[in-house]
């Protein structure tokens, strides 16, 4: 399975598998990461699983539809490497991938 590093707000580092075909924000409600609020439960209806894509890692991933792009205009300080984690989905490709957890509980 691989592995998903989210990097939490308080500076905490949580290395944890994550099935393939799950998002990289499943991976985070699953496994109690802080931050990752997901309030719409990843219809890409909310924003509040805004995360920060490692730049290592932000060419490796599916590019972002309309849909996302907009919904990320609700985000709390977007910057170029903002993704929802609902819209990224896990595989062994992303084995290692680092998140960093955006503010997402206003």
């Amino acid at each position: 399975m691989p592995k998903i590093i989210y990097q939490t707000r308080d500076g905490s580092r949580h290395e944890v598998e994550v099935e393939n075909g799950y998002s990289v924000m499943e991976g985070a409600i699953n496994n109690n990461i802080d931050g990752i609020v997901a309030e719409c439960g990843g219809a890409c209806a909310c924003a509040t699983c805004h995360g920060y894509i490692d730049e290592a890692w932000i060419e490796k991933l599916a590019p972002m539809d309309d849909m996302e792009d907009s919904m990320l205009d609700a985000a709390f300080e977007r910057k170029t490497n903002s993704r929802l984690t609902c819209q990224i989905e896990v595989s062994d490709e992303l084995d290692g991938l680092v998140v960093h957890v955006g503010e997402n509980e206003y």
